[in-house]
Order: C-alpha cells, then sequence, then structure tokens
C-alpha cells in the first residue's frame, strides 16, 4: 500500500478540528502532544470508525491504519474542503493523496486498469490490510450529510438559541450560530488575515472577524485583502467595509496581462478544467501569492459555500417553486468540492496559506437548510433576503453592502464595461482555431469543450493530466435560465449594482 498524508495541501500546525479540545475534556482523553489530530486515535479506540468521524467538527481528510486488526481507515470532511483522492486497483493495490498529481505516476505493482477519483466528502471507508499489503474494502459509509445535525453539536454549546421559525427567532440563531462559527475558527498559531471581496458574504466573514479578534483580544490587527483593477466594483466595494470595520487593508492590483498569465498554473494547482472555477481562481491565486510574499498572515478566512448555502446565485430568482431552489441549494453543496471549495483550498494552498469557511460550519448549515423552504427563497426580487435581514440594522457592515447585489468574484474583479473573462476569451480565441473546434467533440469525448476558452483549457489540463478529464463530472452551469456562459454578467436578469 502506498500512502502521502492528506494534509500535506495544509501548513497548519494542527488539524483544524474545532472542538477537539473540547472532546478532550468531556472524555477524559490522556492525550500526549498539543496536535489536535491525536484526537482521531482517542475517540477511534473508545467508539470505532463512525462515531469518531462523526465527532470531527472541522475540515479534514484523515488516514487511520489500525496494525493490531489490520485496517486502513480514509475519510474527509461533509463539504470536502480538504481534498482526497483514491486510487484502488482491482487487485488490490491502494494508493492515496490530498492531490490527484500525486497518483498519475504510479505504475509499479499494477496489471490492472484503475483510475484516480476524489474521495467522496461526508464518507469514511474501512479496507482489510492483507499480509501481501494489498486491501479489500469492506465498509464505504456516510458519516454525516449537509442536511442532518452533526453529531458534535452536543458538545458545541451555543447560548441563547430558540426554537420555532418566527422571522425573529430565526435571524437571532442565524446571527448566533454565525458568530459561534467565526469563533471557534479564531484557533491558530500563525496570523490570521481574511480575503474580503466587498461583496455580502467576504464582508460579513470579515466584520465577525474583526469584531471577535477584538474580544479575544488578538495581539495584532486583521489583515484584509482584496484583488482587482483600479475601476472594479469589488476593489471599491472592498475599501469601503474594510475602512468601516477597521481591519488593516491591502488592495492588490490586477491586470488582465498579468491574469493571463497565471492561467496555466492555476490548472495545474486545481486539477481541473471547470470554466468559472479556473476564471474565479486566478484572481485568488495572485492574491494568495500577494499574501504569502507581502504578509505575515497565514490562516485566510474566506466568504465560500454562502452562494450555495443561502441561495445567492442569481439564477435562483428564476426557480420554479421554493422547493425547487431549496433541493438546488442542497444539489450545490453536495457539489462543493468540485468547484468553489476546490478553487479555495487548492489556490490558497498553492501558497502555503490554510482556508477558513465560516459559512460552512457543519452546525450553520444544518440549521439553516432546517428552515421553511420559503424563508430561504430570493424576497423581493433580492437573492439572500433572509442572511441580509438577519443582519439589518446592526451597522456590522454599511448597508449599502448589506443589500448589494451578488456579482461574481471573477466579474467584480474588473469594471463592469469589460469583465474578466472578457478579456480571457478575447486572449485565448486566437490560441485555438475553428477546426480545432470543429473536431472538439471527437478530440473531447468526456464533457466536450463548445467555446473556444473552454477548449484552451482542456488543452492545458490534458498536457498535465493526459486522460484524467473523468475527474471532471461536469461543468458548473445556472439553471432554470438560458445560459451559453457560467458568467453572471451574461444572464438575463444581471443588473449592475448602479450605487456602488
Amino acid at each position: 500500500m502506498s500512502t502521502a498524508s492528506p494534509t500535506a495541501a495544509s501548513p497548519s500546525t494542527g488539524w483544524p478540528l474545532w472542538i477537539s479540545c473540547m472532546l478532550k475534556t468531556k472524555f477524559d482523553f490522556d492525550c500526549q502532544t498539543k496536535m489536535d489530530g491525536e484526537v482521531l486515535l482517542h475517540l477511534y479506540d473508545h467508539f470505532g470508525i463512525k462515531k469518531m468521524a462523526s465527532l470531527l467538527d472541522g475540515v479534514f481528510a484523515f488516514i487511520l491504519l489500525d496494525m493490531a486488526n489490520r485496517r486502513v481507515h480514509l475519510g474527509r470532511d461533509t463539504y470536502g474542503v480538504r481534498p482526497l483522492f483514491k486510487f484502488l486497483t482491482d487487485d488490490g493495490f491502494l494508493a492515496v493523496c490530498s492531490e490527484a498529481k500525486g497518483l498519475t505516476e504510479i505504475t509499479h505493482s499494477i496489471e490492472t486498469a484503475t483510475s484516480i477519483v476524489p474521495f467522496l466528502p461526508g464518507y469514511f471507508e474501512v479496507f482489510d490490510l492483507k499480509l501481501n499489503g494489498k486491501v479489500q474494502s469492506v465498509q464505504f459509509e456516510q458519516f454525516h450529510c449537509c442536511t442532518r445535525e452533526p453529531a458534535h453539536a452536543l458538545y458545541d454549546t451555543v447560548e441563547g438559541l430558540s426554537s420555532g421559525f418566527s422571522d425573529e427567532t430565526v435571524k437571532h440563531n442565524i446571527r448566533s450560530l454565525f458568530e459561534n462559527a467565526v469563533r471557534k475558527r479564531l484557533m491558530a498559531h500563525r496570523r490570521i488575515g481574511c480575503l474580503l471581496s466587498g461583496g455580502l458574504d467576504s464582508s460579513l466573514v470579515a466584520a465577525m472577524l474583526v469584531k471577535l479578534s477584538e474580544e479575544e483580544k488578538l495581539p495584532y490587527s486583521i489583515q484584509t485583502f482584496s484583488i482587482g483593477s483600479e475601476d472594479s466594483p469589488d476593489v471599491i466595494a472592498a475599501e469601503k467595509v474594510a475602512a468601516h470595520i477597521g481591519s488593516e487593508h491591502h488592495k492588490v492590483e490586477f491586470t488582465a496581462e498579468e491574469g493571463v498569465k497565471a492561467v496555466e498554473d492555476v490548472i495545474f494547482h486545481l486539477e481541473t478544467y471547470d470554466i468559472t472555477t479556473i476564471r474565479a481562481s486566478v484572481g485568488m491565486y495572485l492574491v494568495s501569492k500577494y499574501i504569502r510574499e507581502k504578509t505575515d498572515s497565514v490562516v485566510i478566512f474566506s466568504g465560500e459555500g454562502s452562494d450555495e448555502l443561502t441561495q445567492g446565485y442569481l439564477y435562483f430568482h428564476k426557480a420554479p417553486s421554493a422547493k425547487a431552489g431549496a433541493e438546488d441549494s442542497v444539489r450545490l453543496l453536495k457539489e462543493l468540492y468540485l468547484f468553489d471549495v476546490l478553487r479555495a483550498d487548492r489556490t490558497t494552498a498553492a501558497h502555503g496559506l490554510e482556508l477558513r469557511v465560516p459559512f460552512l460550519d457543519h452546525r450553520f448549515t444544518a440549521y439553516y437548510l432546517s428552515l421553511p423552504e420559503e424563508m430561504r427563497a430570493p424576497k423581493d426580487g433580492v437573492e439572500k433576503h433572509l442572511l441580509r435581514d438577519s443582519f439589518k440594522g446592526l451597522s456590522l457592515i454599511p448597508d449599502e453592502i448589506l443589500w448589494r447585489r451578488k456579482e461574481a468574484f471573477s466579474d467584480g474583479m474588473m469594471s463592469e464595461k469589460k469583465s474578466w473573462y472578457t478579456y480571457l476569451q478575447e486572449h485565448l480565441d486566437s490560441l485555438v482555431n475553428d477546426d480545432q473546434m470543429e473536431k472538439a467533440d471527437k478530440t473531447f469525448p468526456h464533457n466536450p469543450p463548445r467555446t473556444k476558452e473552454a477548449y484552451y483549457y482542456r488543452q492545458v489540463f490534458e498536457k498535465f493530466y493526459p486522460g484524467q478529464a473523468k475527474w471532471l463530472s461536469h461543468y458548473w452551469m445556472p439553471r432554470w435560465i438560458s445560459a451559453s456562459d457560467p458568467s453572471a454578467r451574461t444572464l438575463s436578469i444581471y443588473k449592475p449594482d448602479k450605487d456602488h
């Protein structure tokens, strides 16, 4: 059996398991180290693999080797924020790694065809370990899904939560659980910073982070980071938020030329050819590079997960019913590991940063998804209305930002007059000819590219990872609306936010 540490992509000095200290105390574990990961060994010894996995509150991927019982265990967090890939042959040769690229060169001892697949989030798998080092899968089971309250909620006390679905009760609970999600993620040995696009989600995270860091008396100010061109609506909005919350703000200048140059490196780190993921990753990759080279912030908070959870994408306005919108919200959350959290983890980890995403806190997401479908739907023409309304009147962030319309990160980096995706398309169109496009279905039968931009991404992907197109099951695209491009700015329902 070949193994590579599934946390290799994370620079954390310990596992980001927020509840580890509480569990050590609750069960009176005799821990020999201060590492968060040690609690897994005690939980496994006391309760077995399923309960162990269900009690983990955090982002993780693990390999647990039990030599006494000759068992190998794999597991991955609910949303797949931390990556894990598996390579298993028919005759039982197993290899695992935090990045698929770590498995592509394995050829020895392999006589049967096999494939590299992402390990499904929220699951654990148990293998019998044979004397010859080969394995046989004996159990593959889900330990948590986003619609269920997690088992560790019993040990994660949040004061003042109320039952019932009255507006004020729900909004109070949302605020309390969100604050708890940010507070528990303050556990860090390195300096904390925050990505700040100036949109609703990152602004709420940054504002709550600054507020709680002051309450907890952290010995430094919170650094926030935005990236964009001079006339980027995101950069302008982020500066307003930073001034309001009092963060130490860094504005990273972005040019289309610099972005185009980074595309190949971005695809190498992402291990995908999804169009919108690559577009959005370029800015996040470059701002992460700046953070690593110019500052001492290492633990980076970000707003991923909110759009999927709170129905923030503009196409949710076209959902045929509240039920359909709620179902698609869950679908998006289950697919995050293919798209947004893949982007966020890989672009930050590429530069040695550790990502933290409070909107994907297990308790917060489970509560939000338990609310009536009608409450979670867009209201009065405003997406994420419930989340916005929950923070109304608190002055946590400026009102104009609280009600700012959704702007995709990859769009908001550049002027409304000319989007980042337009620059990309203009540049990449010259690198792919019409003859190549005519043969695209034959050249790339799985997920064939429909545009020259998509064709170029696929070419680069195949250069790095030949024959691995099935790592991506499908492209990310909006629903319930006629769309040939994933950018929100191409949709008929997109309207620039004229005020900001």
